[in-house]
């Protein structure tokens, strides 16, 4: 997994999209008083706190591996919530949770083989995963955009041995990865939650954060730097904006949903 340090409080401005998809599935889920939960890529923790309104002996951690996003998720601490720095690749946890969550945040995470052996051992029996995460075709018009400006001479020499930082896979992918896993009850499926950003403030808000932040990471040089943010914002304004003033962007999640034997 690569490491980008993000600002938690530009991404809380941010992200209502994605806290609205969470919440959506924090309501669904039945959450138990004694509840032991994990959620992987906490961020900036608006969503984690959530869990401990029906938590009474249960406990909540969150992890991420930015310190940017644990600074502004620590606000919430309590002795029902703890935040921990570490990479969701270096989980080692064992038979201590009754729900593995995560929300908007598993497309930093290549080794998904990985990944799904470690929640495995995390969960207790009886355990469940519950993600939801970028699939393949999320975010087409600025993933172009990017592709696009990394390209031109200007910025090539900056992106040379660059990593594209999302693993975006597609529901057949997926449903054949998690079926080589010994858990149960798997359910896979894709959604279409596309949106208008209502203002040019609000889409420009969500680009610097978190989307341009690995690769303005891959600038050394500052002007350099704002020059690639700057064009790329520009170009993406233009892109997706609608007759009615609003900007379009393409968002299709993947859901997962799995269970480990009792």
């Amino acid at each position: 997994m690569e490491h980008f340090d993000f600002d938690g409080s530009l991404y809380r401005q941010a992200s209502a999209h994605q806290r609205k998809w969470g919440h959506k599935i924090i309501e669904e889920l039945k959450i138990k008083e004694s509840d032991w939960i994990l959620d992987l890529g906490c961020g900036d923790g608006s969503l984690t706190k959530e869990f401990t309104r029906y938590l009474k002996t249960g406990k909540v951690i969150g992890l991420d591996a930015s310190p940017g996003m644990l600074e502004k998720a620590n606000e919430f601490s309590s002795p029902k919530l703890q935040f921990i720095l570490k990479d969701v690749d270096s989980l080692r946890y064992e038979n201590q949770f009754d729900l593995i969550f995560s929300n908007a945040a598993l497309h930093w995470v290549f080794d998904h083989k990985r990944l799904l052996e470690n929640c495995y051992k995390a969960l207790k029996p009886g355990g469940k995963i519950r993600f939801n995460f970028a699939s393949e075709g999320n975010c087409k018009t600025l993933y172009a955009v990017i592709r696009q400006t990394i390209r031109e001479d200007v910025f090539s020499p900056c992106f040379s041995g660059f990593r594209w930082p999302w693993y975006m896979p597609s529901l057949e992918e997926y449903r054949l990865l998690l079926s080589q896993t010994p858990f149960l009850n798997i359910s896979v499926w894709t959604e279409d939650t596309s949106r208008f950003f209502q203002s040019q403030d609000e889409i420009t808000k969500w680009i610097d954060q978190p989307c341009l932040v690995p690769f303005l990471q891959a600038i050394t040089n500052e002007t350099e730097k704002k020059n690639f943010r700057d064009v790329v914002v520009k170009r993406m304004l233009k892109q997706s904006l609608q007759p009615d003033h609003t900007y379009f962007e393409t968002f299709i999640r993947l859901n997962v949903k799995a269970e480990k034997p009792s």
